[in-house]
Formats: structure tokens, sequence, C-alpha cells
């Protein structure tokens, strides 16, 4: 091909190819079928010219190993062809189908009986003849759409029997009134004969029907129709009837005089009443039916108020009852507003929107407290004193508060250190007199309003007449009185009573006479405090464990083996732990109350030594706090676990003489120490049923009993066994449990505890079984797995069956049909995703121009718009500037 442009190179491709240049022309004309083959030709050549010149328009795929005489499917492509074939055809079939989506064509054949399968052809061709001539007669005699009866000379139809002298006989036949022999044999299907024979003799071919006849048949059919649709009618109509007389037998009855009544119209004893007289009343029933749309209605209930509004509305109900209470006491008579106030105030009823926050059937004051949050389930005191071997699960879910640090966190100098361990044991609550406390109070009517009480002393001043079971709704009357939307100020106030409570809490638990169900029936008014104020809540928490903690300090300073140390924390200290585990979440990773509390407990059984029976009283009951706390997150705690099977060998008689003869390598500081010894149960005084433990006696307790030690014996091996349950799925549960296990069969084959052996044998057999299924789920540990490495070589693959051992060959012939057919619907299916993409392109292209010809259009109608717009603006302000030349000229401006 010839060097320089496009168009020199088409030139010299032309002219070597002889489709231009000089071309011979002979005389002589060609024949029609050379010049067909010299078109042919040139169109080949010129198609060839045209490939050569654009070599874009062919794309070759370069194959990675060339062989010699192979030939390849699929190498050279030419894809912009291919693309307009494509878009070709898509036009062609895809875009007409898109074009005529909406479109609601086709022929539906309208014409009568055609799509009923059970009307023959006969049938269909009648009544099309009977429409066809109803629509041409319009006015006719025989409409049969009109709603009218009808008639024939002036007689209805419906009230002729038959066909008697209408006039429709045949030309030929005589006036006798009487149906011919051959309409009844050929059209009313031969008479019912039963004569098979004499049907076979007259069986003569079908002829056409007459006039006379089609019309006979369609006044026969629209007789019946008619009588139908008569009957119908009377049978509706006499529904009708029924339902209107049963009405006026319900209306009497609604409407007549109560026989009970008092006055005039009431009947004396001992007469006979006499019948009512019923009016008669032409009424009908749609006049009744509108006279009841005038009866009087349901009203709407009242709207829900706002807590706002509710707490409110509470603070005045008080403030009333408590003036009308002095007045009582002072002998005042009540008002007449206020006595229509006391006789109006009744127990309201429950309503739809209310909640089940502000109903409590027990108290006598059933609206106080509305709104002012969920009443948290009360967890009972006195189940914890007296069986705290029993887990409770019920915990309230209080809001957790910001974990910044408190001021007890802080780090503080050595001195205040010092001071701290050399001062003497400080009392949670510092206004506690237990001597002084009062449980019952003298019968006075419980006022209704209350001060907020600033300290613990003011609270006590205001419960000082009132007795135990009157104390939780003092608390709430507060919290109405001084509800938060009331006033500003009674935000504080609120939050001075959360600290103020948890200080009676304290002091109601607290020896010498704790008060348990006290207890139980203030945590839920806690609970709500501490929802509604977390982070004023939480200081005041962290503020008790941080004096519990300088209390644990200056007993372990003073000596942990000094009998008048105080390391174990006391009932009301015990108390403290349990309501911040029933107020916060113990299952959280770090939280600002429980994270000192666990680290605070778990102090005190680590560095705390056991010198008497109420030392390990009070562990055990850690114990079950620390079981409760990790229910959830099953955290191991290592410090309760070893006291548990510690306080087995303080309390269980045992063959072990020292510590090195103890299994395992738990520490044991107080084995046979000259305290503990005192502390072993002898078996021969076990009693054959062992009560649970009552912690609260055992802990107030002067003297150590031999029921108390089997109570906590058996109440530290139901731990043991617990604890065993919750960290069943430790990795070490193998190391920790095998010496548990083996002093816990040491000491049932040494002795026999009477009913203790019993729980001690299934505590053994069930950490027996868990050891065995840990042993089991056990493997060791091996080197990662994988396929073995081969050893490379460099010998050739053959494969004697096929020469192209490059293809996918399997021996089992139905495994490589199978494997064929993945493929082969792996491309099927890309390719028909290939397929559908570019249907989705073209016909987003189509609405492309779609919406550019909507918008040219638009704009075009705009710039229209505008135009007429500026044409008028433009002759207004012409006709503007003509009127001031003409104001001008006349002079005036």
């Amino acid at each position: 091909m010839a060097k320089g442009s496009q168009l020199s190179q088409l030139k010299s491709a032309l002219s070597q190819a002889g489709v231009t240049g000089n071309q011979k022309n002979g005389k002589k004309r060609k024949r029609t079928g050379s010049q067909e083959k010299d078109k042919e030709k040139r169109a080949a050549k010129l198609d060839e010219i045209h490939k050569k010149l654009n070599p874009f328009d062919v794309k070759v795929t370069k194959l990675k190993h060339e062989v010699g005489g192979r030939k390849v499917k699929g190498i050279t492509g030419k894809p912009s062809q291919s693309k307009q074939a494509g878009l070709e055809q898509r036009k062609k079939t895809l875009l007409v189908e898109y074009e005529e989506k909406g479109r609601a064509g086709g022929i539906v054949d309208r014409r009568f009986g055609e799509n009923d399968p059970s009307m023959s052809l006969e049938e269909r061709m009648l009544e099309r003849f009977t429409k066809e001539r109803q629509r041409s007669s319009r006015g006719a005699a025989f409409n049969l759409e009109d709603e009218d009866e009808l008639t024939h000379y002036g007689q209805s139809l419906s009230k002729l029997d038959d066909f008697d002298n209408v006039g429709l006989g045949l030309e030929d036949e005589e006036d006798t009134g009487q149906l011919n022999r051959d309409i009844v044999g050929k059209t009313h299907f031969g008479g019912f004969s039963d004569d098979e024979d004499e049907e076979e003799d007259n069986r003569e071919p079908e002829r056409k029907k007459s006039k006379a006849e089609v019309m006979a048949e369609v006044m026969a059919k629209s007789k019946e129709h008619r009588l139908r649709r008569q009957m119908e009618r009377e049978e509706e109509d006499n529904v009708r009837h029924e339902l209107d007389q049963e009405f006026d037998s319900l209306r009497d009855l609604i409407y007549a005089p109560d026989p009970s009544a008092s006055g005039s119209n009431s009947i004396p004893l001992g007469s006979v009443p006499k019948p009512i007289e019923i009016e008669p009343q032409d009424v009908d029933y749609d006049q009744r039916v509108r006279e009841l749309a005038f009866d009087a209605r349901a009203k709407p209930k009242d709207r829900t108020k706002t807590e706002e509004e509710v707490a409110l509305a509470e603070k005045e109900a008080l403030e009333k009852a408590e003036r009308r209470r002095r007045k009582r006491m002072l002998g005042l008579e009540e008002s007449d507003s206020e006595e229509e106030d006391g006789r109006s105030r009744k127990k309201r009823k429950r309503g739809g929107d209310d909640l089940e926050d502000d109903f409590d059937d027990e108290e006598t004051w059933d609206g106080i407290g509305a709104g002012l949050g969920d009443q948290a389930p009360a967890v009972t005191g006195g189940d914890e004193g007296s069986s705290a071997s029993e887990e409770e699960d019920e915990e309230a879910g209080g809001e957790d508060g910001d974990d910044d640090d408190s001021d007890g966190g802080e780090d503080r100098d050595k001195d205040e250190e010092e001071e701290e361990v050399e001062g003497d044991h400080e009392n949670l609550v510092a206004s506690a007199k237990p001597s002084k406390r009062k449980s019952k109070a003298t019968d006075k009517e419980l006022p209704f309003t209350f001060p907020c009480p600033a300290t613990h002393e003011e609270l006590l001043e205001i419960l000082a007449e009132v007795d135990d079971k009157d104390v939780p709704t003092v608390i709430q009357r507060i919290r109405a009185l001084y509800h938060t939307s009331l006033a500003p100020e009674n935000k504080f106030k609120l939050q001075v009573l959360t600290s103020v409570l948890i200080d009676h809490l304290l002091y109601i638990s607290s020896p010498p006479e704790p008060h348990f169900h006290l207890v139980s029936s203030l945590l839920p008014h806690l609970f709500a405090l501490t929802r509604a104020y977390p982070i004023q809540a939480a200081e005041n928490f962290v503020e008790k464990l941080s004096l519990m903690n300088k209390n644990l300090k200056r007993g372990l300073s003073g000596g942990a083996l000094d009998p008048q140390s105080k390391t174990w924390p006391g009932l009301s200290e015990l108390s403290l732990l349990r309501i911040i585990g029933a107020t916060w979440p113990t299952s959280d990773m770090n939280h600002a109350v429980i994270s000192p509390t666990r680290v605070l407990m778990g102090a005190y059984l680590g560095l705390g030594r056991v010198r008497s029976l109420r030392d390990i009283t009070g562990g055990l009951f850690l114990c079950t706090l620390f079981l409760q706390f990790e229910a959830l997150s099953k955290r191991f705690v290592p410090e309760a676990v070893n006291f548990a099977i510690n306080s087995v060998l303080h309390l269980a008689p045992h063959g072990y003489k020292s510590i090195a003869s103890l299994p395992g390598a738990f520490p044991a500081p107080d084995f046979h120490s000259e305290l503990c010894r005192a502390l072993a149960l002898d078996p021969k005084h076990v009693k054959v049923a062992v009560p649970k433990a009552d912690l609260v006696a055992l802990l107030t307790a002067e003297v150590a009993t031999n029921e108390g030690k089997a109570q906590l014996l058996g109440l530290a091996i139901d731990l043991v066994g617990r604890f065993a349950d919750m960290y069943k799925g430790l990795e070490g549960f193998i190391e920790l449990y095998d010496p548990i296990l083996e002093i816990l069969l040491h000491i049932r084959e040494q002795n026999s505890l009477g009913s203790l052996q019993t729980r001690l044998t299934s505590v053994t057999d069930a950490i027996r079984r868990l050891l065995k299924f840990a042993r089991e789920a056990r493997q060791p540990l091996l080197l990662q797995a994988h396929k073995p490495i081969p050893i490379p070589t460099y010998i050739p693959k053959f494969e004697t069956s096929k020469s192209s051992y490059l293809r996918r060959q399997d021996p089992d012939h139905e495994r490589n049909e199978a494997a064929k057919l993945r493929n082969q619907y792996k491309q099927e299916r890309k390719g028909a995703i290939r397929e559908l993409r570019k249907d989705s392109r073209f016909l987003a292209g189509v609405e492309q121009k779609k919406q550019a010809e909507k918008d040219r259009m638009y704009n075009d109608s705009l710039k229209k718009v505008y135009g007429s717009i500026q044409t008028e603006r433009a002759e207004e302000k012409a006709m503007e500037r003509e009127k001031s030349r003409e104001k001008k000229r006349s002079g005036r401006k």
C-alpha cells in the first residue's frame, strides 16, 4: 500500500484494484449476468480496501503459544460491526417491546355467548339474532330492556298461559287455537314421545326456523325471566316486611314505660298491670333510621396528660388532702367545695392510655407517683439474710452512669494515706443510732405533705412517728411533691434525696435489728432515682465504697489476725454490696460503680484472714454475690473459688495434717491455724436434716454452734458445685478442679456427714462428670495441618489416551460430563449477564434521548413564552414612551 495520507492511500488502492481510472468500454453490450458478477467483484474489492484502510475495525487476540497448523476460533473479531448489529437487533425487538410496554392492544371478542362453553352454536346464533333485533327496533313492542311489563293488544303476556290466539301461526295453518303437530314434533322436542321407533320414523333433516317460531321462543324465555324476577321481588318484599315488624317490636320494648319507676306512673303492689297499648304509627323504616342518628353519641375520652401535668395534679391532690387532714385534727368544718371535691375523689379506673407503673392495689393512695418512673422489682432483704445460698436472678436495669473517675479514686499523698491507715474504723452512716431507732409508731393519721430532707437526720425526724409499712408511702409522697417538672430546684433536692435514701438503707440494715422487709420496699424508689440521676447516684455509691476500702486498710494495718480488726464487711456493708449489684449492670467490662465493687470484694476475700465463724459467713456471702455478678459475663474470680474450698477445709473433718499434704497449689494461709481449729464440724452431732443457712443469725451470733457450722458447710459445698458449673468452659478447668475434686472425695470417704453426705455426693458426681467432658474436649497442641509438599520433578507429564493433555480430563465419564455441563452453564450465565447489561444500557440511552427531547421541547416553550413576554413588555414600554411624549407636547408633566 502506498505511503502518505489516507486520501492518497485510498486513491492508489482504488486505481490498483481497477475500480477507478481508464476502463475499456466496448461497443458490445454485456449481458445482465456478467454485469451482476462485475458488481459483486467490485463490492468485494471495495470491502477489502475498506478493511485494509481501517485496521481498528478488526480485533486480533494474540496467542500465548503459536502452534503451526492449528486453527483456533475467536482470534479475530469485528467489535464495531457486532456492536452495530446488536444495536440494530435491539431496535427491532427490545425497543418495540419497550415502546409497547404500557399499551393495551388486541381484539376482544365480545359477541354474545362466544366465551360460554355451555351454549351450543344454534343457541349462540339465536341469542345474537335476538340482540340484533332489539337494537334495531328501538321503541318496538318487544323491547326486553324496558322495565315495563310486556303486553300484546293491551293484555299482559305474563297472564297468558299459552300463546293462544296471538297471531303467530303459519300462513297455511287453520285458526283452531291449537299448535300444529309439526311444531310440537319438531320444535318441542318431539312432544316428549316415548316411542323410539316413531322418533326414528319422524326423523327428518333440520330446516331453518321461521320468524314466528323464533319470536315464539323469545317470548317464552321472556315470560320465564319476567316470572322469575317477579318472584324474587316478592320474596325481598316479604323479608323487608318481616324486618320492619321485628323493628317495631324492638322499638316498642325500648320505649315502653318502666313499671318499677316511682311516681304517678308506678304500679301499686297487688294490682294487675294493664297491657301496654301500642299506638299505631304510620312511620316508615327510613324515617326511623334517620331518628336514630339524633341519639346521644359516646363522648371522646380526655387526652392523655403529660408527665408534668400528672405531677402537678398529684402535688395539688396531696396539698388538698393535707389541708383537710389538718382541719379534721382542729375540728373545723370543711367547705362545700372541699366536700364535693372529697366526694368526687374516688379511685380512678384503669384506662387504655394508662401505664402499669402508677397503680398499686396495696396502697390506699393510688394516684401518687404517676409518671415518676417504672417501679423496679423489689429485692427482698430478708431472703438475703435467711437464705443467701439461693441465687436471685432479678436485676434492676439502671442506666449506666458516666465512667468518669469520682473524687474517691484520685491519687493521694503519702501523709494522707498514713492518716487513713492509722485512723479508727468509720461507720458508713454518721447518724446511725440503733438504740434510738423506732420500728413502730403510734396509730396516727399519716400526713400528706412532707419537707424534702437534705440530710439523714432530717429524714429520721420525718420518720420518727411513722410506722415501717408507711415509710415507702412517705418517700413516694416526697417524690411527688418535689417532682423535677414542678420547680427548677427540685432536681437538686431529689439528687440529695438519693444520697439520703442510701444512708437510710444502710441505717435500717445495720444490727442489732435489721429491717430487710423495709429495705425491699424502699429499693424501687432508689432504682427510680438512680435512673433519673445516674451520675450523682454513682458518686454516692463510690463514696461509700471508698469508705469501706479505708476501713479495710485500717483493719489490715492493725493486724489481719487480730480479732478486734474489722477486716470483713458487716451486715450493712453486705447489704450495700447487694444493693449495688441489683441497681447497676454487673456484666459490663468496665463500669464506674461495679468495677470498684468487684475489686473491693476480691480484696476482702483475698486479704482477709479467717478468725471466726462470722468471718466465714461474710466471705461465703461475698462468694454468692460474685456468683450473681458473673452469671452473664462468667469472668473467672479465683478468690471466690479459693475461699469456698478453704471454707470446706475449715468446717469439714478431714485427715490432712499440713498444707503440704493438700493436693494442688491453691493458697491456704489459715489452714490448721489456732483460730480455725475450733471451727471444725463434729460429725457426731450433725442432724439428719440440715436447714438452709441463716446468715443474719450467723453474722450476729457471738458463739459458734455445731448447727451453724453444718449450715455453712452445706452452703460452701453448694457454692463449689455452682462455681464448677459456671466455669466449665474455661481452658484451665481441669487444673482448677482436679485438686478440689480430690479434697471432696477424701472428705466423703473419711466421714459420714448425715444429710450433708447426699449433697456432697451429688456435687462430687457433677464435678467428676464435668471434668470428664473437659478432658474429652481438650486436644493436644498440633502443628499447622497442611498438604504434604511434593518433591520438585522435571519429568514431563504425558497422557496416553489423548494428545491434548492440556484439556480437563477425568477418568469418571459421568463426573467429566457434569464438569462440562457446569462449565457450559457458567459460560452461558456470563453471556446472559453480559446481554442483560447491554440491554439495560440500550434502554438507558433511549430514556436519555427521550428526556433530552422533553427538555428541548420544554426549553423551546419557555423561550417562546419569554419571547412573547418580552415583546409585550417592549410594546408596553413603547406605549409608555409615546404617552410621555404626548404629555410633553401638550405641556403636561
